[in-house]
């Protein structure tokens, strides 16, 4: 019997900011649940399961906090799941989620995350030992610069590109009334004289700190018809993992990015990605992750990423927009920043971006990687349902 159809009729999400000091994590993960109810013309009797996600307990200190939200998100007596995967873990819990419909495990299921990073402080929270190495990290900035200039080495890109992509980030970000920053006053040169943080990387080129959450409402083909706005189409979905840490390791292009990617697109019968796909919410926590993602992901081949960027290629209005919403660099609750980049591609393809709508969307990827580049978590939505 082939899959059941997964279609997603329900997205919410808050108002990201630095700190929400005004509710709880209850109120918070119920705010954008009930959000994503209401786009998709349900209420919580029409949720079969719940599947919920965050980064790790120890960023708020509340450990297991599934267990107490079961009130808020009306998952009394009914099935809710718990996924973690890092960075990564908001793509994920889509994906979890799909599967249990697309299995015809649940028609109606209610996928959320989230994370309260104001009662927490995630640097330092990141900032463990790793065995038989100089503790010299600090946050995950310290983790990753150096793997942005073997990048540099390895491509010859010019120390420029890493601010073009934050400055198009944050000026797409001022389209998105969801997003975190909005900086009306920045520009360029300001990205270029921002202070070094990480060496290459730049204060303006990092991802804030902040509070919010997402949540999606998938459904089945029988769901799908009755929803009150056009669904976004599961088309192709995949995780894959590797360790942090093996002899051979491809810090810059991870080897689990590259079989996701492939794995997601060989689902969607996608043989070129680069001309087939119209827009691409990547995960991005530090600039230059973004021509390093275009290669990784097969939109360029190895060393021309970063030729993409800079001939304006993923800008807004270019061939291959990225991050139409600002992405993580304008956004970071990191437990629910990949399910924003998923809810973000089905925004796309449904025509319900708002002002940072990509013209003509029909199909849309949605990106997501945690720990040490390790967790890779993708999805590919389009505007009609895949053929049997």
């Amino acid at each position: 019997m082939p899959k059941e159809p997964v279609a997603v009729v329900g997205i919410g999400q808050t108002k990201h900011v630095a700190a929400r000091h005004d509710v709880s994590l209850a109120g918070l993960v119920r705010e954008a649940a009930q959000r994503a109810l209401a786009d998709a013309g349900l209420s919580w009797a029409d949720i079969d399961a719940v599947v919920i996600g965050k980064a790790p307990d120890f960023f708020e200190g509340v450990m297991m906090p599934e267990l107490y939200l079961a009130d808020a998100l009306g998952a009394v007596g009914k099935p809710m799941l718990r996924v973690h995967t890092a960075g990564s873990v908001g793509g994920s819990t889509a994906l979890v989620a799909a599967n249990l419909v697309a299995a015809r495990v649940h028609r109606t299921v209610l996928t959320l995350a989230f994370e309260k990073q104001s009662e927490s402080n995630a640097m330092w929270g990141l900032s463990l030992p790793v065995p038989f190495q100089q503790p010299l990290l600090a946050g995950a900035g310290g983790f990753f610069a150096p793997h942005v200039r073997a990048y540099m080495r390895r491509t010859g890109a010019p120390d420029t590109i890493g601010s073009l992509v934050a400055y198009k980030d944050r000026r797409n970000a001022l389209k998105n009334p969801y997003a975190h920053l909005h900086e009306h006053d920045l520009t360029l040169e300001k990205v270029q004289a921002s202070p070094m943080l990480w060496d290459p990387i730049r204060y303006s080129e990092t991802c804030p700190s902040s509070d919010g959450a997402c949540a999606m409402v998938l459904t089945d083909r029988t769901g799908a018809a009755r929803s009150p706005h056009p669904p976004a189409w599961l088309l192709g979905g995949a995780m894959r993992s590797e360790p942090t840490l093996f002899a051979g390791k491809d810090f810059v292009s991870p080897r689990a990015g590259r079989d996701c990617a492939a794995d997601v697109y060989r689902q969607a019968g996608i043989t070129d990605p680069r001309r087939q796909i119209d827009a691409v919410e990547m995960y991005v926590p530090f600039s230059w992750y973004e021509p390093m993602w275009l290669e990784n992901l097969g939109f360029a081949e190895e060393g021309e990423g970063w030729k993409l960027t800079e001939a304006g290629v993923t800008e807004l209005d270019g061939d291959l927009p990225v991050n139409p919403s600002g992405g993580v660099l304008s956004t970071n609750p990191i437990g629910a920043s990949g399910m924003i980049r998923f809810a973000e591609a089905a925004l796309q393809v449904r025509g319900r971006a708002g002002e940072h709508q990509v013209e003509g969307a029909r199909t849309a990827l949605g990106h997501a990687y945690g720990g040490g580049a390790q967790f890779f978590a993708m999805w590919l939505v389009g505007d009609r349902p895949p053929a049997v």
